[in-house]
């Protein structure tokens, strides 16, 4: 059974990609607010389907458009000592090195002090800042 949410019309397009930030306060009335708020804050979500059910929605531009989503895997970078089955959690540290590359896969949204595991490890990763890196992927724990 696919995921299914509401996205703003002007956003609803097969393929595009986004990270759900978590609930809007404004929405806390909404008799849809179940529809929106399914999904994991922090993590990235690919469209799928987007149907042509549309409702009023007061924060999008416009109507909110009913879309499938597929949850994304979580690839982030982290210490290249860090071996495949390591667990970690996030402290909150931002790379401020916003110019690089590769600044999404170290400036995360994924909650704090949450357990995640390493369960593939991709490439290293050149850092501008000196950081040695590598790519992984994640599970949550």
């Amino acid at each position: 059974m696919p995921l299914v949410t509401l996205i703003g019309e002007k956003l609803a397009v097969e393929d595009c990609e986004f990270v759900y930030i978590g609930p809007n306060n404004e929405c806390r009335n909404c008799k849809l607010k179940t529809v929106c708020f399914n999904l994991k804050p922090g993590r990235k979500y690919r469209i799928t389907s987007v149907r042509e059910k549309r409702h009023n929605c007061s924060i999008h531009e416009g109507n909110a458009a009913v879309v499938e989503v597929q949850e994304l895997p979580i690839i982030i970078a982290v210490d290249k000592k860090l071996s495949d089955g390591y667990k970690i959690k996030f402290e909150g540290e931002v790379c401020r090195s916003i110019g690089c590359v590769n600044f999404e896969l170290c400036s995360t949204n994924l909650g704090k002090d949450k357990n995640y595991k390493i369960i593939k490890i991709y490439e290293d990763i050149e850092c501008p800042m000196g950081h040695e890196l590598k790519k992984v992927e994640l599970s949550d724990e």
